[in-house]
């Protein structure tokens, strides 16, 4: 993609580390390479953070139970997660980034869009600074990166996972059309489960099938969602890429296939748990408020929230936070849910958090 080609098009890069937690550790231990390595704490409550390649042939993958992975994968050799190391080889990676271009928006410490309409070193294509950036990702700290190129930040994340591992994959503009029809509409961002078979209900299971959908009919289904769709469909999105946007909360949800009574909601907490604990590890702020949230069969929403003396600093203690929240809902038994939720808010940063808790132990000391 050059400005010759696509004048007033943006040119964007989406990069992601390969199993990037468990390719530091095979990185840094030479006994580890080759091995079906299973980044997770090995008891009883853990989940797996990442899987290398090797484990993953075997159905390990990230928010699994250990346990199960274990199973799965009697050989797999289990390194507990250092995200301390992780970090500091994240920062090592954004230097790289930074090489080439100022718009830079993290993702997570493993993956972050890039904009280089205009590239530091000036060169000709997107294309020609993806591959720059992945060699340069590969001196710098052994590690492989995947890279998509396209005119949209949607567009080349998709493209990113193309061609995984160590693999890069371009989208011209005037491949986007041929390039979408085909994909499956599960692809598209913000698709889930319950999404895909409204979709279906519609006769939907392609990209070039969405397209046939007029747009007041996605809308007046799916409501400004609905317009989402119409325009992914289409390859559209406006989105710049946002540098230094501090988060401000994660959360994972998961919908039921079957309303379930108050009682049985509690079994979808850990994984979720597990889900939102992930990825807070990888910010460099801190979530102090856990938020649960429950969706009615009638589609009432609940939401409670809790901040405790302490951040979580483990899934075990957003579940933990999690099931009291739950055990304050009030239900009457007859009431049926169809979507649980939980999350962190209230980040703040790191260096914001120590001072605060300095002060709370100054307080109390008085």
């Amino acid at each position: 993609m050059s400005a010759s080609d696509s004048p007033g098009l943006r040119k964007i890069i989406h990069i992601d580390m390969d199993a990037f937690y468990a390719s530091v550790a095979q990185r840094d231990s030479p006994d580890l390479r080759g091995q079906p390595v299973i980044v997770a704490w090995q008891s009883p409550r853990s989940v797996v953070c990442a899987a290398s390649y090797e484990a993953r042939r075997f159905g390990v993958h990230s928010a699994m139970p250990a346990s199960r992975a274990a199973r799965l994968c009697p050989q797999g050799v289990f390194v507990p997660p250092d995200f301390t190391r992780y970090k500091a080889v994240s920062a090592e990676i954004h230097q790289v980034f930074h090489c080439y271009t100022d718009l830079v928006e993290p993702l997570s410490l493993d993956e972050a869009y890039l904009d280089v309409t205009d590239n530091k070193p000036g060169l000709p294509t997107a294309t020609a600074v993806a591959r720059a950036i992945r060699r340069d990702i590969e001196a710098a700290t052994g590690l492989t990166a995947s890279a998509g190129v396209a005119p949209n930040k949607y567009l080349a994340k998709i493209a990113s996972d193309w061609r995984k591992p160590n693999g890069i994959y371009v989208i011209q503009p005037a491949m986007i059309s041929d390039f979408l029809a085909t994909l499956p509409v599960t692809r598209l961002p913000g698709v889930g489960k319950a999404t895909e078979q409204q979709l279906q209900a519609l006769g939907v299971t392609t990209v070039a099938n969405l397209r046939a959908i007029e747009r007041q009919t996605l809308v007046a289904r799916f409501g400004r969602y609905g317009q989402r769709l119409h325009e992914l469909a289409r390859g559209e999105d406006e989105r710049p890429v946002v540098s230094h946007r501090p988060v401000q909360s994660i959360s994972a949800e998961q919908t039921f296939e079957h309303d379930l009574p108050l009682a049985l909601v509690a079994s979808a907490l850990p994984a979720l748990a597990a889900q939102v604990w992930q990825a807070a590890a990888r910010k460099a702020r801190i979530g102090r408020t856990v938020v649960l949230k429950l969706k009615t069969a009638d589609f009432r929403l609940l939401t409670r929230h809790q901040t405790p003396p302490a951040p979580p600093r483990a899934a075990c203690d957003i579940l933990e936070c999690g099931q009291q929240l739950l055990a304050r809902i009030q239900s009457d038994g007859h009431v049926r849910y169809r979507l649980a939720g939980l999350g962190l808010t209230n980040f703040v940063d790191q260096l914001d958090e120590r001072q605060s808790t300095l002060f709370d132990a100054a307080a109390s000391a008085e």
